[in-house]
């Protein structure tokens, strides 16, 4: 299971979660991405980099091109994370 804190520092940056956004409809490869987003190349190599070691992305080979999508599984389960917090505080 991935660290929790690696998730949501990887979650805390503008950049990433504007990359999220743009493949929660599609999956997209870095030229798509550079089309949408207004950063340099390594900035979003950089960027993809960290969303990727915290399997927050998938990748797949297209031949030469390399296709981002998001792994929801990872979303979910920080999603679950979040909602036991907030189950612990309540009155039984």
């Amino acid at each position: 299971m991935k660290n929790i804190g690696t998730i949501f520092a990887a979650l805390s940056d503008p950049t990433r979660r504007q990359i999220i956004e743009h493949l929660k409809s599609e999956d997209l490869t870095p030229s798509d991405l550079l089309q949408r987003i207004e950063v340099t190349q390594p900035t979003l190599s950089h960027h993809l980099d960290i969303l990727k070691r915290a399997e927050l992305v998938d990748t797949t080979r297209e031949g030469q091109f390399i296709r981002y999508s998001l792994n929801m599984t990872i979303f979910e389960m920080a999603l679950q994370y979040m909602a036991s917090i907030t189950k612990k505080g309540k009155a039984k």
